[in-house]
């Protein structure tokens, strides 16, 4: 894979200009982006994955929607149905896509719909039945146009967009350049205890634009595996192996490494599909460990009943007072 990114670099100016021009467009008005009257929130990143999105939404939904009525709005990656479909009681992760599932089984108070088409899928809830206060668009930072009222970029800390390239040899939606349009900007994944010298050191990598606001977050584990009915403490694990299907499985590894945890780990691709011969091969081991993603995946396998367990995770931001100030200022003006 890397030497196939190696030799397609000729092909990067021509992304480059492509994505770049689009960006131009929508910036002079060329091309339209929609606004509505009511408040969005769009969650996304430059990079093609792995930058924690669904913590941040799950983060958001947790400050919300005690006063707010919440609906999310996500493509539903690899989904089995088209067009719009809100999450009712009949939805799995095969009908509205993995993460949209686990954001209806944690939080079944608010509103969970999929469109590919963000302009349809606001429209349609804007005529739900019982049409939501705030939206938070999921992964929708290249989708423009929707004109979101404010846009939290998350970049991750491992890989920066700063030290990245676009398709096909990096792994940029669009050039750098489009950070510009982010009201905040995260760096997520951070080791816990980072020092204000390093974070300083960030920040001038950044090259911030005026107004922007930057935090940094980390990814809490839980100290307890969790399934449909009983918990293990993860101290007390024999040997188990770990399924991970999700675009950076490396600080989970290094976590449960750190612990002194003995696993084999068994890694799928991003949104991996899980088909019948994979079930197989799982359902021969004796404890399996994954990530809340692929839990909402595999868990409808009667197989792996007793075995399959995942663990919980928590976003963190370094000041989440001041965070969550300009998230609500930017509500209050907005309702």
């Amino acid at each position: 894979m890397k030497f196939i990114r190696i030799i397609l670099f000729p092909l990067v100016p021509f992304y480059y200009i492509v994505t770049w021009l689009r960006n131009i467009f929508y910036d002079k008005g060329w091309l339209k982006s929609k606004p509505y009257n009511l408040p969005v929130i769009c969650v996304g990143n430059l990079s093609t994955g792995g930058t924690g999105k669904t913590p941040m939404i799950e983060y958001l939904v947790r400050l919300l929607k005690k006063e707010y009525k919440v609906a999310t709005l996500s493509r539903g990656y690899k989904r089995k149905t088209d067009g719009f479909v809100v999450a009712d009681a009949e939805a799995d992760a095969s009908s509205i896509g993995d993460e949209p599932y686990q954001f209806y089984r944690k939080f079944p108070e608010i509103i969970v719909a999929v469109d590919a088409d963000r302009q349809n899928g606001i429209t349609q809830l804007l005529t739900y039945k019982d049409r939501p206060d705030v939206i938070l668009l999921d992964d929708a930072f290249q989708h423009r146009r929707v004109k979101a009222g404010f846009n939290i970029l998350l970049t991750s800390y491992q890989k920066p967009y700063t030290k990245d390239f676009v398709l096909p040899t990096g792994n940029l939606r669009e050039p750098r350049s489009g950070a510009n349009r982010a009201d905040v900007i995260i760096v997520t994944k951070c080791p816990i205890g980072l020092e204000e010298d390093e974070k300083r050191r960030m920040l001038s990598q950044l090259s911030l634009k005026a107004g922007q606001d930057v935090f940094f977050s980390q990814i809490n584990y839980s100290e307890k595996l969790k399934s449909s009915k009983i918990g293990l403490e993860l101290d007390d694990l024999p040997k188990f192996t770990l399924v991970t299907g999700i675009a950076n499985p490396q600080p989970l590894v290094e976590y449960l490494t750190d612990k002194g945890l003995r696993f084999e780990h068994i890694e799928y691709r991003d949104h991996h599909e899980f088909k019948p011969h994979d079930i197989k091969m799982l359902s021969e081991k004796k404890l399996i460990v994954t990530t809340e993603k692929d839990y909402v995946r595999l868990s409808a396998a009667n197989e792996l009943k007793g075995k399959l367990f995942y663990l919980p995770i928590r976003f963190k931001i370094d000041r989440p007072i001041e965070f969550e100030a300009l998230v609500h200022s930017y509500l209050a003006k907005e309702t």
